[in-house]
């Protein structure tokens, strides 16, 4: 099978599943929602198509069959129910399972049997005797017609043929898809599923509504699998003055699917460049080769002001590459959480809980590095939301609350960061209960917590194995996660915050750079080494004399804190160390902490490397980065220390 085909088939489908995954996440919350209910057709079609086409007939199957029900439902025959949705998404999820095992194997495994049976039992007890005809059927060329207003007097006919080729259905549903992206794709000769499953000779026809109809065939020229292309223009009849819709007959069978363009892209893992940012980095390339070629000259000619200038210019167009790669970099936060409000749904229903999920800031833009790595700890921090946070029903309304409770998911950019937070209208956390737990555990000792702030009582959380429930459950489990949400955020070079009112609810707030591939640092010296700290955690530079002690511990005040020291040679084991002369104090938000070294070197904007192989994962440092005379050095991060 052509690796191009499958990588396009792939991307599509998992886009298309989280599609039809949301809609159907409207449907059931509005069943007469029409649009929710044609994008569910227009995807469900798709995903039909496409497995059949690519070959694969046991998901091509129960897109099938749950199309059917939908049509049932659509018809009015049958009502939307939980029980029918949650079978629905029960198929839905089998096709997923069956898309991961063609990314990992190049087919799947799945028996969709028994879900197939179950969905044709639901179509088989239809609330009325009317019934549609199977949408698989052969249906009489007469009998379709289309609403006149919809066809805006520019329905044409197209008659394709494409190129003898090894997978003949791919091609035609490349050909249809670049027809939905310059037109509205009115009906096609033969069905779309049998031409998409290659149940055709060389040549198909579709009737299309397209106002520059020349336009569309050019692009169509372009596809190398095309052979040749006719069109017509298709002439409306008068409409019967006795019906009460105008319709116009049409020599081919017709439906009014006017589905959408499809994004065959996985946003993570590919980035779409504008075309004007392409040209702008080209630009800066022959701004790089003149410079460096006026800098070669200069040299040879020992030119001391004219080296001065170029490395100057040079520097300019460094930076200004810098931003423009950074921004081609940025992707939209919208792109990881396409699946949270399904994944809200089955975690409310199977604990019998009514919640309203709310997402805000999709169009946030984060470096795709970061945002790969934010799937996992944003979905457990849900799954905590909905399992501890929010209360059961009758709960919620003992406590003078509505029945139904509210999670929200919002992003906006402050700056050069970007703000995420998980808020709930929960229970909230109990700081009795957590103290109780932390000595107990042997986390804290009475006197620690006590000196503790409130927001600091709330960190304890994200201790390895910490939990304040007593109950242990299939959804987040005791305690286990939370302590890998906030090893993520770190090694993101990000923060997190808990707030909480008891009673009223939670909110967890994660600070993250919108880029950490680039990052200005004070470099440390201590010993022999050299480590880098991001300025930007950094609040002031004094000396040892600032230090005191208290219960034999080095610590430093400021203001009404107590900031811990941590020697940073006893840290990482650094020897020939000096006394640690110089102390760095951390932002506060940071962590409350002060470091000592020996000397401060410099301060410098570097490329950050993240740790790899048997360092991953290392306490106390973030990632590598290589200084000027190729010399490796660690940066620390404050946060884990």
């Amino acid at each position: 099978m052509n690796d191009e085909y499958l990588d396009a088939f792939l991307q599509e489908a998992d886009e298309q599943i989280t599609q039809l995954n949301n809609s159907l996440l409207a449907l059931e919350s509005d069943p007469d929602d029409e649009s929710a209910m044609e994008e569910i057709f227009r995807t469900a079609h798709t995903l039909k198509g496409n497995f059949a086409a690519m070959g694969f007939d046991a998901a091509s199957d129960l897109a099938h069959a749950i199309e059917d029900l939908l049509d049932e439902i659509r018809a009015g025959n049958i009502a939307v129910t939980s029980e029918r949705m949650d079978l629905i998404f029960a198929g839905v999820d089998q096709i997923e399972t069956a898309v991961d095992q063609i990314g990992d194997t190049g087919e799947t495994q799945i028996d969709p049997n028994s879900l197939i049976n179950d969905l044709r039992t639901e179509i088989d007890q239809s609330d009325t005797e009317q019934k549609k005809p199977d949408s698989s059927s052969a249906s009489s060329l007469s009998a379709y017609t289309i609403d006149a207003n919809q066809v805006d007097h520019h329905a044409h006919e197209l008659t394709i043929t494409l190129d003898p080729g090894e997978i003949k259905g791919v091609d035609a549903m490349l050909v249809l898809e670049t027809i939905e992206e310059e037109s509205i794709l009115l009906d096609t000769d033969p069905r779309r599923d049998a031409i998409e499953d290659g149940e055709f000779e060389d040549t198909f026809a579709a009737v299309v509504d397209v106002s520059a109809p020349d336009d569309l065939v050019d692009e169509l020229e372009s596809n190398s699998s095309v052979d040749n292309i006719d069109i017509n223009k298709l002439d409306q009849q008068d409409p019967d003055p006795d019906s009460s819709e105008s319709t116009t007959n049409l020599d081919q069978s017709m439906t009014t699917d006017r589905s959408e363009p499809s994004a065959a892209v996985s946003e993570i893992e590919s980035v779409r460049v504008d075309v004007d940012q392409l040209d702008h980095l080209y630009r800066l390339v022959e701004q790089f080769v003149t410079g460096h070629v006026r800098l070669e000259r200069a040299v040879e000619n020992k030119d001391i002001a004219s080296i001065e200038e170029n490395v100057e210019e040079l520097g300019k167009t460094t930076e200004t590459l810098q931003d423009t790669v950074i921004d081609m970099r940025l992707v939209p936060f919208d792109t990881v959480v396409g699946k949270f409000p399904r994944l809200v749904r089955d975690l409310a229903r199977d604990q019998n809980k009514e919640i309203q999920f709310t997402i805000s800031g999709r169009d946030v833009e984060i470096d795709r590095s970061i945002l790969s790595e934010l799937g996992d700890p944003l979905t457990h921090l849900l799954r905590n939301a909905v399992d501890h946070g929010i209360e059961p029903p009758e709960e919620r309304k003992d406590a003078g609350k509505p029945p139904e409770g509210n999670v929200e998911l919002r992003a906006r950019r402050e700056r050069d960061h970007v703000i995420i937070e998980i808020d709930d209208d929960g229970a909230g956390l109990d700081v009795e209960d957590i103290k109780e737990t932390a000595i107990e555990q042997g986390v804290r000792t009475a006197d620690e917590l006590e000196r503790m702030s409130e927001s600091e009582l709330y960190d304890l959380v994200f201790h390895p194995g910490f939990s304040t429930s007593d109950e242990v459950t299939d959804v987040s489990g005791r305690g286990v996660g939370m302590d890998v949400v906030y090893q993520t955020i770190s090694k993101l070079d990000g923060s997190i915050n808990v707030e909480s009112e008891l009673g009223k609810g939670t909110t967890v707030t994660l600070e993250l750079p919108v880029t950490m591939a680039i990052v200005e640092v004070l470099i440390l010296q201590v010993g022999d080494e050299e480590y880098g700290i991001p300025i930007k955690h950094v609040d002031e530079i004094t000396t040892r004399d600032s230090l005191s002690t208290l219960d034999n511990n080095l610590i430093m005040e400021y203001e009404d804190d107590i900031y811990r020291v941590i020697e940073l040679s006893d840290n990482f084991d650094v020897p020939n160390a000096g006394a640690g002369e110089k102390v760095i104090r951390v932002d506060r938000d940071e962590r409350r902490v002060a470091l000592t070294c020996d000397d401060v070197r410099a301060q410098q904007t570097v490329v950050v490397k993240p740790l790899e192989g048997l360092l991953s994962g290392t306490p106390g440092l973030s990632g590598t980065a290589i200084l000027g005379d190729g010399e490796i050095m660690y940066l620390i991060d404050a946060g884990t220390l």
